[in-house]
């Protein structure tokens, strides 16, 4: 049954996508910083590419991370014009399509899996396309906008509609199978966390209100809830506290940061908080050489110890540049940024060891079997070796 009133909580689409920082309440007005400069390299480290493509983006300015997916046959994208496209991983363009014509505004990113592509939209629809061909399968109205990409797995779609329900959608056929709601709150920054596996059987939801959910993944029956975060600022702003990337679990235990929160590990055996610090992120962690990883609102690359939190090093040379999440792939971390460029951190000594340039603002990357998938505002996609 199709539903067409969308609810969701207010966005501050102005406001705090322009400029995260910036406040949006009325007072003194807050200091907007200059992108630091590039720090200088002495002996330059570099990834080597394997394509870029373009399948056309938005002048406008949007924080949402439309994330490409590939599998062991191809590379999949979606652009800011309604379209999905399917490369070889050559870069040889297999098909492209449109899944609704009047729905242009696909603002998920992409989630490939089982001979299934799906996408999901604005307007609140779900799309299910044949991997193979591009064709549509199935479609389905959800209650609210979705902002990030759905889970595929065990025969199962679970997606994260903007208004806090947790959907479980049948992957043949598109029948709704179970909703979850979880506790939203009235003000939130653009964007959510993805559905991620902690277990064959459980997927964790994490949202704008602090809390993190585990949810079986066949009957959407919840397992547990945690709160990982808190906030404790004057106005409705200064107490946002989404959690916009997605958590990541290592050896049963989850890590997860916060904007004007925390960077949180829980063990999910015993569901007790093993450590915590202060910092700020709208970006997934990053984790590898038994540290995790951050990269700041403010622009600065963190890492703490893994087992128990404590701060290895930080790196500020990248400040106020806009950075994307970072990630552990071959012997570097690496981060994108506002002006495309990719760079290579040492995981170790968070010294900057190089970089590589893409086209347009940087807004998701992804490490895929050694390589990394990164896609730009502008719609610009590139795939990368590491050495």
């Amino acid at each position: 049954m199709a539903v067409s009133n969308l609810r969701k909580p207010l966005l501050l689409t102005t406001c705090i996508a322009m400029a995260v920082m910036a406040g949006c309440s009325k007072g003194p007005k807050v200091e907007e910083h200059k992108p630091s400069k590039l720090p200088k390299v002495a002996q330059m480290q570099t990834l080597t590419p394997v394509f870029k493509e373009s399948v056309g983006g938005s002048e406008k300015y949007d924080p949402l991370r439309l994330q490409l997916d590939a599998s062991n046959q191809a590379i999949y994208a979606v652009s800011r014009k309604g379209e999905v496209v399917a490369y070889d991983l050559k870069g040889k363009k297999i098909w492209e399509t449109r899944p609704r014509k009047k729905d242009k505004n696909l603002t998920s990113g992409v989630t490939a899996a089982d001979g299934l592509v799906v996408v999901g939209s604005g307007k609140g629809y779900l799309y299910g396309l044949d991997a193979a061909t591009g064709a549509v399968k199935w479609q389905r109205q959800l209650s609210g906008s979705i902002l990030s990409p759905s889970l595929i797995h065990n025969g199962r779609v679970i997606t994260y509609a903007n208004d806090g329900t947790v959907f479980g959608t049948d992957a043949s056929t598109g029948e709704a199978v179970w909703t979850f709601d979880t506790a939203t709150a009235p003000l939130s920054v653009r964007g959510n966390a993805a559905p991620v596996l902690s277990d064959d059987n459980t997927v964790v939801m994490a949202n704008n209100s602090g809390y993190v959910y585990g949810i079986d993944v066949q009957s959407g029956i919840p397992r547990w809830q945690r709160r990982v975060a808190v906030s404790e600022g004057r106005s409705e702003v200064q107490r946002l506290i989404d959690i916009d990337g997605e958590p990541v679990i290592v050896d049963n235990n989850m890590f997860t940061v916060s904007y004007q929160g925390q960077l949180t590990a829980v063990n999910l055996q015993s569901q007790r908080v093993m450590w915590a610090q202060d910092t700020s992120s709208l970006r997934s962690p990053a984790v590898g050489n038994g540290l995790v990883y951050v990269a700041t609102s403010e622009g600065h690359i963190q890492a703490f110890n893994q087992v128990t939190g404590e701060k290895a090093w930080e790196q500020n040379a990248l400040a106020y540049r806009k950075l994307s999440n970072p990630v552990v792939i071959g012997q570097y971390v690496v981060v994108g940024d506002l002006d495309g460029y990719l760079h290579l951190i040492d995981p170790n000594t968070g010294n900057v060891l190089g970089r590589v340039r893409s086209k347009g603002e940087i807004t998701t990357i992804r490490a895929i079997d050694n390589r990394l998938y990164v896609a730009t505002r502008t719609g610009n996609l590139s795939v990368w070796q590491a050495s």
